[in-house]
Protein backbone atom coordinates (compact mmCIF):
# COMPACT_ATOMS: atom_id res chain seq x y z
CA UNK A 1 0.00 0.00 0.00
CA UNK A 2 1.11 3.22 -0.44
CA UNK A 3 1.46 5.61 2.00
CA UNK A 4 -0.59 9.00 2.30
CA UNK A 5 1.06 12.01 1.59
CA UNK A 6 1.55 13.96 4.86
CA UNK A 7 -2.22 16.13 5.00
CA UNK A 8 -3.66 13.24 3.31
CA UNK A 9 -6.06 11.50 5.16
CA UNK A 10 -6.79 7.65 3.40
CA UNK A 11 -10.02 6.66 3.46
CA UNK A 12 -11.36 9.42 5.31
CA UNK A 13 -15.10 8.04 5.58
CA UNK A 14 -13.83 5.76 8.03
CA UNK A 15 -14.17 8.38 10.95
CA UNK A 16 -16.48 10.70 9.67
CA UNK A 17 -19.16 9.15 12.26
CA UNK A 18 -17.08 10.50 14.92
CA UNK A 19 -15.08 7.21 16.27
CA UNK A 20 -12.27 5.00 14.71
CA UNK A 21 -13.98 1.33 14.00
CA UNK A 22 -12.02 -1.27 14.92
CA UNK A 23 -13.33 -4.93 14.29
CA UNK A 24 -11.48 -7.93 15.63
CA UNK A 25 -12.55 -11.60 14.86
CA UNK A 26 -12.95 -14.64 16.83
CA UNK A 27 -11.59 -18.14 16.03
CA UNK A 28 -13.63 -20.14 13.90
CA UNK A 29 -16.57 -22.21 15.81
CA UNK A 30 -19.52 -24.02 14.75
CA UNK A 31 -23.14 -23.41 15.78
CA UNK A 32 -24.70 -25.34 18.01
CA UNK A 33 -28.25 -25.23 16.20
CA UNK A 34 -25.96 -26.08 12.88
CA UNK A 35 -25.60 -24.39 9.78
CA UNK A 36 -28.21 -21.90 8.40
CA UNK A 37 -29.89 -22.57 4.81
CA UNK A 38 -27.46 -19.70 3.30
CA UNK A 39 -24.41 -19.82 5.47
CA UNK A 40 -21.19 -20.93 3.73
CA UNK A 41 -18.73 -23.72 5.90
CA UNK A 42 -15.64 -23.28 4.80
CA UNK A 43 -12.91 -23.58 8.12
CA UNK A 44 -13.19 -20.06 8.85
CA UNK A 45 -15.64 -18.05 11.42
CA UNK A 46 -19.65 -19.24 10.65
CA UNK A 47 -20.76 -16.74 7.57
CA UNK A 48 -17.59 -15.97 6.42
CA UNK A 49 -15.21 -16.78 3.47
CA UNK A 50 -11.33 -17.03 4.01
CA UNK A 51 -10.94 -13.97 1.65
CA UNK A 52 -12.84 -11.45 3.38
CA UNK A 53 -10.84 -8.85 4.66
CA UNK A 54 -11.48 -9.22 8.15
CA UNK A 55 -10.79 -13.06 8.00
CA UNK A 56 -7.62 -12.69 5.80
CA UNK A 57 -5.85 -10.03 8.85
CA UNK A 58 -7.56 -12.23 11.71
CA UNK A 59 -6.41 -15.32 10.04
CA UNK A 60 -2.88 -14.15 9.38
CA UNK A 61 -2.61 -13.39 13.61
CA UNK A 62 -4.04 -16.28 14.11
CA UNK A 63 -6.90 -14.75 15.68
CA UNK A 64 -5.03 -13.45 18.31
CA UNK A 65 -7.44 -10.20 19.67
CA UNK A 66 -4.74 -8.35 20.85
CA UNK A 67 -2.41 -8.53 17.85
CA UNK A 68 -5.59 -7.91 15.55
CA UNK A 69 -6.23 -4.67 17.52
CA UNK A 70 -2.63 -3.30 17.52
CA UNK A 71 -2.68 -3.52 13.96
CA UNK A 72 -5.37 -1.62 12.54
CA UNK A 73 -4.20 0.86 14.90
CA UNK A 74 -1.32 0.91 13.21
CA UNK A 75 -2.91 0.93 10.03
CA UNK A 76 -5.15 4.20 11.31
CA UNK A 77 -2.68 5.56 11.87
CA UNK A 78 -1.11 5.09 9.02
CA UNK A 79 -4.15 6.63 7.02
CA UNK A 80 -3.25 9.45 9.44
CA UNK A 81 -7.10 9.21 11.56
CA UNK A 82 -7.12 9.60 14.85
CA UNK A 83 -7.36 6.70 17.21
CA UNK A 84 -7.84 7.99 20.43
CA UNK A 85 -11.70 6.92 20.18
CA UNK A 86 -12.36 3.75 19.26
CA UNK A 87 -15.49 2.07 18.76
CA UNK A 88 -14.41 -1.88 19.04
CA UNK A 89 -16.86 -4.40 17.60
CA UNK A 90 -15.88 -8.00 17.86
CA UNK A 91 -17.14 -10.26 14.90
CA UNK A 92 -17.18 -13.76 13.99
CA UNK A 93 -19.23 -16.68 15.48
CA UNK A 94 -21.96 -15.91 18.07
CA UNK A 95 -19.36 -14.41 20.44
CA UNK A 96 -21.40 -15.21 23.13
CA UNK A 97 -21.37 -19.11 22.83
CA UNK A 98 -18.10 -19.56 23.27
CA UNK A 99 -16.76 -20.85 26.66
CA UNK A 100 -16.41 -17.93 28.98
CA UNK A 101 -13.10 -18.27 29.98
CA UNK A 102 -12.62 -17.28 26.04
CA UNK A 103 -14.54 -14.49 25.80
CA UNK A 104 -13.12 -12.69 28.95
CA UNK A 105 -9.58 -13.54 27.40
CA UNK A 106 -10.79 -12.03 24.50
CA UNK A 107 -12.30 -9.05 25.57
CA UNK A 108 -9.03 -8.12 27.94
CA UNK A 109 -6.70 -8.68 25.38
CA UNK A 110 -8.51 -5.74 23.27
CA UNK A 111 -8.28 -3.62 25.93
CA UNK A 112 -4.54 -4.57 26.18
CA UNK A 113 -3.90 -3.65 22.83
CA UNK A 114 -5.47 -0.28 23.24
CA UNK A 115 -3.82 0.28 26.36
CA UNK A 116 -0.39 -0.95 25.28
CA UNK A 117 0.23 -2.79 28.60
CA UNK A 118 -1.27 -6.11 29.87
CA UNK A 119 -3.45 -6.28 32.83
CA UNK A 120 -4.27 -9.06 35.69
CA UNK A 121 -7.57 -8.89 34.84
CA UNK A 122 -10.61 -7.24 32.46
CA UNK A 123 -11.42 -5.35 35.66
CA UNK A 124 -7.73 -3.39 35.70
CA UNK A 125 -7.75 -3.59 31.96
CA UNK A 126 -10.98 -1.34 31.88
CA UNK A 127 -9.91 1.17 34.32
CA UNK A 128 -6.82 1.54 32.44
CA UNK A 129 -8.81 2.53 29.52
CA UNK A 130 -10.53 5.38 31.31
CA UNK A 131 -7.13 7.38 30.54
CA UNK A 132 -5.39 4.95 27.94
CA UNK A 133 -4.57 7.16 24.60
CA UNK A 134 -6.56 4.98 22.48
CA UNK A 135 -10.12 4.90 24.64
CA UNK A 136 -12.75 2.44 23.67
CA UNK A 137 -16.07 4.53 23.81
CA UNK A 138 -17.93 2.05 22.67
CA UNK A 139 -17.86 -1.79 22.31
CA UNK A 140 -20.14 -3.78 19.63
CA UNK A 141 -20.98 -7.55 20.08
CA UNK A 142 -22.97 -9.46 17.24
CA UNK A 143 -25.02 -12.61 18.59
CA UNK A 144 -28.28 -14.55 17.52
CA UNK A 145 -31.38 -13.41 19.55
CA UNK A 146 -31.15 -17.09 21.53
CA UNK A 147 -28.05 -16.19 23.15
CA UNK A 148 -29.53 -13.25 24.18
CA UNK A 149 -30.41 -14.14 28.06
CA UNK A 150 -29.96 -12.11 31.07
CA UNK A 151 -26.77 -14.09 32.08
CA UNK A 152 -25.06 -12.97 28.68
CA UNK A 153 -26.34 -9.28 29.07
CA UNK A 154 -24.92 -9.42 32.84
CA UNK A 155 -21.41 -10.66 30.88
CA UNK A 156 -21.43 -8.27 28.18
CA UNK A 157 -22.09 -5.39 30.80
CA UNK A 158 -19.04 -6.39 32.46
CA UNK A 159 -17.47 -6.44 29.08
CA UNK A 160 -18.31 -2.98 28.76
CA UNK A 161 -20.03 -3.43 25.77
CA UNK A 162 -22.34 -0.68 24.82
CA UNK A 163 -24.39 -1.90 21.59
CA UNK A 164 -25.84 -5.49 20.72
CA UNK A 165 -26.43 -6.55 16.64
CA UNK A 166 -28.82 -9.48 16.49
CA UNK A 167 -29.14 -11.73 13.22
CA UNK A 168 -32.73 -11.06 12.80
CA UNK A 169 -32.45 -11.67 9.16
CA UNK A 170 -36.43 -11.83 8.50
CA UNK A 171 -39.15 -11.83 11.43
CA UNK A 172 -41.37 -15.10 10.40
CA UNK A 173 -41.19 -18.78 11.89
CA UNK A 174 -42.19 -20.58 9.40
CA UNK A 175 -39.16 -18.61 7.11
CA UNK A 176 -36.88 -19.53 10.34
CA UNK A 177 -37.98 -23.36 10.40
CA UNK A 178 -37.56 -23.59 6.58
CA UNK A 179 -34.14 -21.82 6.79
CA UNK A 180 -32.64 -24.05 9.69
CA UNK A 181 -32.03 -21.01 11.65
CA UNK A 182 -32.38 -22.24 15.41
CA UNK A 183 -34.88 -19.80 16.94
CA UNK A 184 -38.24 -17.78 16.93
CA UNK A 185 -39.22 -14.60 16.85
CA UNK A 186 -40.22 -14.57 20.36
CA UNK A 187 -36.73 -15.06 20.83
CA UNK A 188 -36.30 -11.55 18.99
CA UNK A 189 -38.90 -10.12 20.79
CA UNK A 190 -37.46 -11.10 24.10
CA UNK A 191 -33.67 -10.10 23.47
CA UNK A 192 -34.71 -6.60 22.45
CA UNK A 193 -36.26 -5.99 25.08
CA UNK A 194 -33.98 -7.53 27.60
CA UNK A 195 -31.15 -5.29 26.08
CA UNK A 196 -33.06 -1.98 25.55
CA UNK A 197 -34.40 -2.55 29.91
CA UNK A 198 -30.39 -2.94 30.43
CA UNK A 199 -29.81 0.29 28.21
CA UNK A 200 -28.00 -1.07 25.01
CA UNK A 201 -28.58 0.16 21.25
CA UNK A 202 -29.91 -2.85 19.76
CA UNK A 203 -29.03 -3.51 15.72
CA UNK A 204 -31.11 -5.90 13.66
CA UNK A 205 -28.89 -7.60 10.83
CA UNK A 206 -31.92 -7.80 8.22
CA UNK A 207 -31.87 -10.48 4.41
CA UNK A 208 -33.77 -9.44 1.96
CA UNK A 209 -34.34 -12.14 -0.54
CA UNK A 210 -33.72 -14.85 1.80
CA UNK A 211 -35.32 -18.35 0.35
CA UNK A 212 -39.09 -19.09 1.28
CA UNK A 213 -39.60 -14.59 1.03
CA UNK A 214 -40.42 -12.21 -1.96
CA UNK A 215 -40.02 -9.07 -2.72
CA UNK A 216 -43.41 -8.25 -1.01
CA UNK A 217 -43.20 -10.25 1.65
CA UNK A 218 -39.23 -8.55 2.70
CA UNK A 219 -41.62 -5.73 2.69
CA UNK A 220 -43.92 -6.42 4.78
CA UNK A 221 -41.75 -7.93 6.99
CA UNK A 222 -39.60 -4.97 6.97
CA UNK A 223 -42.21 -2.93 7.94
CA UNK A 224 -43.44 -4.71 10.55
CA UNK A 225 -39.99 -4.40 12.32
CA UNK A 226 -40.88 -0.20 12.90
CA UNK A 227 -44.64 -0.77 12.97
CA UNK A 228 -44.61 -3.51 15.99
CA UNK A 229 -43.92 -2.10 19.38
CA UNK A 230 -42.11 -5.42 20.20
CA UNK A 231 -39.27 -4.33 17.75
CA UNK A 232 -38.09 -1.04 16.58
CA UNK A 233 -34.15 -1.30 16.34
CA UNK A 234 -31.77 1.70 16.70
CA UNK A 235 -30.20 0.45 13.53
CA UNK A 236 -30.16 -1.61 10.98
CA UNK A 237 -27.47 -3.48 8.68
CA UNK A 238 -29.22 -5.06 5.14
CA UNK A 239 -27.52 -7.99 3.34
CA UNK A 240 -29.13 -9.21 0.44
CA UNK A 241 -29.36 -12.76 0.29
CA UNK A 242 -26.38 -13.92 -1.94
CA UNK A 243 -25.66 -18.13 -3.00
CA UNK A 244 -22.05 -18.21 -1.11
CA UNK A 245 -19.71 -21.58 -2.07
CA UNK A 246 -20.24 -24.25 0.37
CA UNK A 247 -23.73 -23.19 1.46
CA UNK A 248 -26.68 -25.47 1.14
CA UNK A 249 -28.52 -22.95 -0.62
CA UNK A 250 -25.52 -23.36 -3.74
CA UNK A 251 -27.30 -27.01 -4.39
CA UNK A 252 -30.90 -25.60 -4.39
CA UNK A 253 -29.55 -22.84 -6.62
CA UNK A 254 -28.24 -25.67 -8.78
CA UNK A 255 -30.84 -27.48 -8.80
CA UNK A 256 -33.22 -24.96 -10.36
CA UNK A 257 -35.03 -24.18 -6.51
CA UNK A 258 -33.61 -20.86 -5.14
CA UNK A 259 -33.11 -17.64 -7.62
CA UNK A 260 -31.58 -14.65 -6.00
CA UNK A 261 -32.97 -11.35 -6.62
CA UNK A 262 -31.27 -9.29 -9.33
CA UNK A 263 -29.39 -6.03 -8.45
CA UNK A 264 -32.39 -3.75 -9.90
CA UNK A 265 -34.58 -5.95 -8.03
CA UNK A 266 -32.53 -5.57 -4.54
CA UNK A 267 -31.89 -1.40 -5.15
CA UNK A 268 -35.93 -1.00 -5.96
CA UNK A 269 -36.37 -2.78 -2.68
CA UNK A 270 -33.74 -1.30 -0.80
CA UNK A 271 -34.96 2.18 -2.02
CA UNK A 272 -38.51 1.50 -0.57
CA UNK A 273 -37.15 0.16 2.41
CA UNK A 274 -35.02 3.62 2.98
CA UNK A 275 -38.56 5.75 2.84
CA UNK A 276 -39.80 3.22 5.42
CA UNK A 277 -36.94 4.12 7.89
CA UNK A 278 -37.82 6.42 11.13
CA UNK A 279 -35.48 9.07 11.99
CA UNK A 280 -34.38 7.29 15.02
CA UNK A 281 -32.36 4.46 12.98
CA UNK A 282 -29.57 4.52 11.30
CA UNK A 283 -28.82 1.94 8.19
CA UNK A 284 -25.06 1.09 9.26
CA UNK A 285 -23.99 -0.67 6.09
CA UNK A 286 -25.84 -2.51 2.43
CA UNK A 287 -23.80 -5.71 1.27
CA UNK A 288 -21.78 -8.24 2.75
CA UNK A 289 -18.02 -8.00 1.18
CA UNK A 290 -18.24 -11.23 -0.44
CA UNK A 291 -14.99 -11.67 -2.47
CA UNK A 292 -16.31 -12.81 -6.04
CA UNK A 293 -14.43 -16.64 -6.03
CA UNK A 294 -16.94 -16.82 -3.09
CA UNK A 295 -19.81 -15.93 -4.73
CA UNK A 296 -22.07 -18.18 -7.09
CA UNK A 297 -25.08 -16.17 -7.70
CA UNK A 298 -26.11 -12.65 -6.70
CA UNK A 299 -25.26 -9.28 -6.96
CA UNK A 300 -21.47 -8.37 -7.05
CA UNK A 301 -22.21 -4.76 -6.57
CA UNK A 302 -20.76 -4.08 -2.60
CA UNK A 303 -20.99 -0.30 -3.01
CA UNK A 304 -24.44 -0.65 -4.04
CA UNK A 305 -25.91 1.59 -1.15
CA UNK A 306 -23.63 4.40 -3.42
CA UNK A 307 -26.15 3.45 -6.33
CA UNK A 308 -29.16 3.24 -4.14
CA UNK A 309 -28.39 6.77 -2.47
CA UNK A 310 -27.81 8.38 -5.57
CA UNK A 311 -30.78 7.21 -7.40
CA UNK A 312 -32.42 8.45 -4.04
CA UNK A 313 -31.31 12.22 -4.35
CA UNK A 314 -31.49 12.45 -8.34
CA UNK A 315 -35.88 11.18 -7.34
CA UNK A 316 -35.64 14.08 -4.37
CA UNK A 317 -36.86 11.04 -1.97
CA UNK A 318 -37.70 12.51 1.73
CA UNK A 319 -35.23 10.44 3.89
CA UNK A 320 -35.04 10.40 7.69
CA UNK A 321 -32.62 7.44 8.56
CA UNK A 322 -29.73 8.77 10.51
CA UNK A 323 -26.87 8.41 8.52
CA UNK A 324 -28.30 9.92 5.16
CA UNK A 325 -28.66 13.35 7.05
CA UNK A 326 -24.96 13.08 9.30
CA UNK A 327 -23.41 16.20 9.14
CA UNK A 328 -19.72 14.24 8.40
CA UNK A 329 -21.34 12.82 5.01
CA UNK A 330 -23.07 15.82 4.53
CA UNK A 331 -19.83 17.79 4.16
CA UNK A 332 -17.96 15.15 2.54
CA UNK A 333 -20.50 15.48 -0.76
CA UNK A 334 -21.65 18.75 -0.58
CA UNK A 335 -20.97 21.01 -3.89
CA UNK A 336 -18.62 24.03 -3.29
CA UNK A 337 -21.72 26.78 -3.61
CA UNK A 338 -23.41 24.55 -1.37
CA UNK A 339 -23.55 26.12 2.45
CA UNK A 340 -24.63 24.18 5.60
CA UNK A 341 -26.48 26.11 8.18
CA UNK A 342 -24.77 26.04 11.59
CA UNK A 343 -27.98 27.82 13.69
CA UNK A 344 -29.40 24.05 15.33
CA UNK A 345 -32.79 23.11 16.84
CA UNK A 346 -33.56 20.82 19.60
CA UNK A 347 -35.96 17.79 18.14
CA UNK A 348 -37.54 15.41 20.31
CA UNK A 349 -39.37 12.55 19.26
CA UNK A 350 -41.39 9.89 21.80
CA UNK A 351 -42.38 6.83 20.46
CA UNK A 352 -43.17 3.54 22.17
CA UNK A 353 -41.23 0.03 22.18
CA UNK A 354 -40.38 -2.78 24.05
CA UNK A 355 -42.60 -1.82 26.69
CA UNK A 356 -41.30 1.78 27.61
CA UNK A 357 -41.21 5.27 26.17
CA UNK A 358 -38.14 6.24 24.15
CA UNK A 359 -37.07 9.49 23.51
CA UNK A 360 -34.71 10.27 20.70
CA UNK A 361 -33.27 13.47 21.12
CA UNK A 362 -31.52 15.23 17.94
CA UNK A 363 -29.30 18.64 17.01
CA UNK A 364 -30.64 19.11 13.59
CA UNK A 365 -30.38 22.31 11.48
CA UNK A 366 -33.32 24.10 8.96
CA UNK A 367 -32.19 21.33 6.03
CA UNK A 368 -32.64 18.36 8.42
CA UNK A 369 -29.35 17.84 8.77
CA UNK A 370 -28.24 15.59 12.07
CA UNK A 371 -25.19 17.10 14.06
CA UNK A 372 -25.75 14.68 17.27
CA UNK A 373 -28.38 12.49 19.32
CA UNK A 374 -29.07 11.03 22.75
CA UNK A 375 -31.42 8.17 23.58
CA UNK A 376 -33.09 8.06 26.68
CA UNK A 377 -35.46 5.35 27.74
CA UNK A 378 -37.94 5.52 30.11
CA UNK A 379 -38.75 2.08 30.91
CA UNK A 380 -42.00 0.34 32.36
CA UNK A 381 -40.50 0.04 35.69
CA UNK A 382 -39.71 3.90 36.24
CA UNK A 383 -36.03 3.76 35.21
CA UNK A 384 -34.23 5.72 32.97
CA UNK A 385 -31.67 4.72 30.87
CA UNK A 386 -29.17 7.03 28.46
CA UNK A 387 -29.34 4.16 25.91
CA UNK A 388 -26.40 6.54 23.12
CA UNK A 389 -25.15 9.80 23.27
CA UNK A 390 -23.24 10.55 19.80
CA UNK A 391 -21.86 13.81 18.08
CA UNK A 392 -21.31 13.56 14.47
CA UNK A 393 -19.04 14.79 12.66
CA UNK A 394 -14.85 14.22 11.66
CA UNK A 395 -13.49 12.77 14.47
CA UNK A 396 -11.92 15.01 16.90
CA UNK A 397 -9.00 14.14 18.87
CA UNK A 398 -10.01 14.19 22.93
CA UNK A 399 -9.38 17.59 24.14
CA UNK A 400 -9.07 19.17 20.88
CA UNK A 401 -11.67 21.61 19.76
CA UNK A 402 -13.33 19.93 16.77
CA UNK A 403 -15.13 21.26 13.55
CA UNK A 404 -18.39 20.11 15.06
CA UNK A 405 -17.13 17.69 17.72
CA UNK A 406 -16.42 19.31 21.98
CA UNK A 407 -18.40 21.81 21.31
CA UNK A 408 -21.19 21.26 23.86
CA UNK A 409 -23.55 19.58 21.96
CA UNK A 410 -23.45 16.66 23.89
CA UNK A 411 -23.89 18.72 27.19
CA UNK A 412 -26.43 19.80 26.05
CA UNK A 413 -28.32 16.55 25.01
CA UNK A 414 -27.54 15.04 28.51
CA UNK A 415 -29.20 18.24 30.08
CA UNK A 416 -32.62 17.25 28.14
CA UNK A 417 -32.06 13.99 29.22
CA UNK A 418 -32.06 14.74 32.72
CA UNK A 419 -34.77 17.04 32.66
CA UNK A 420 -37.35 14.66 31.00
CA UNK A 421 -35.87 12.18 33.39
CA UNK A 422 -37.02 14.66 36.61
CA UNK A 423 -40.51 15.50 34.66
CA UNK A 424 -41.24 11.33 35.07
CA UNK A 425 -40.15 11.95 38.53
CA UNK A 426 -37.27 9.43 38.56
CA UNK A 427 -34.38 10.95 41.09
CA UNK A 428 -31.87 8.05 38.97
CA UNK A 429 -30.48 8.56 35.15
CA UNK A 430 -28.23 5.75 34.33
CA UNK A 431 -25.71 5.66 31.33
CA UNK A 432 -24.34 2.58 29.47
CA UNK A 433 -21.21 4.19 28.43
CA UNK A 434 -17.85 3.02 27.15
CA UNK A 435 -15.30 2.44 29.76
CA UNK A 436 -13.27 5.06 27.74
CA UNK A 437 -15.89 7.79 27.88
CA UNK A 438 -16.21 7.58 31.86
CA UNK A 439 -14.39 10.44 32.16
CA UNK A 440 -16.20 12.89 29.88
CA UNK A 441 -19.71 11.86 32.03
CA UNK A 442 -17.38 12.09 35.04
CA UNK A 443 -17.05 15.86 34.24
CA UNK A 444 -20.78 15.96 33.88
CA UNK A 445 -21.48 15.10 37.78
CA UNK A 446 -22.04 10.86 36.72
CA UNK A 447 -20.38 8.16 39.29
CA UNK A 448 -19.54 4.71 38.47
CA UNK A 449 -22.01 2.54 40.00
CA UNK A 450 -21.85 -1.69 39.01
CA UNK A 451 -21.40 -1.25 35.33
CA UNK A 452 -23.28 2.20 34.53
CA UNK A 453 -22.62 5.71 34.87
CA UNK A 454 -25.52 7.13 37.35
CA UNK A 455 -26.42 10.75 38.40
CA UNK A 456 -28.93 11.16 41.01
CA UNK A 457 -30.92 14.23 41.17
Amino acid sequence: MKLPDKEEIRKPSKTLAGVTPIAVMSKPRKCKHGTCLYCPSLQVPQSYTPLSPPVIRAKMLDYDAELQVKSRLKAFKLMHHPTNKIELIVMGGTFLSYPKKYQYNFIKSCYDALNKRRSRNLEQAKKLNEKSNHRCVALCIETRPDFCEKKHIKQMLEFGCTRVELGVQAPDNLIYKKINRGHKVSDVIQATKRLKEAGFKVGYHIMPGIPFSNPEKDLKMFKKIFQDENFKPDQLKIYPCQVIKGSQLENLYKRGKYKPYSKEQIQKLIIKMYQLVPEYCRIMRIMREIPPEFLRAGTERIDLRKDIEAEIKNKKLRIKEIRFREIGFKMRDKKKSEKISRKLKLKITKYKASGGDEYFLQFVNNQGILFGLCRLRISDKKRAFVRELHVYGKSAEIGDIGDIQHRGLGKSLMKKAEEITRKNKIKKLSVISGVGAREYYKKLGYNLEHKYIVKYF
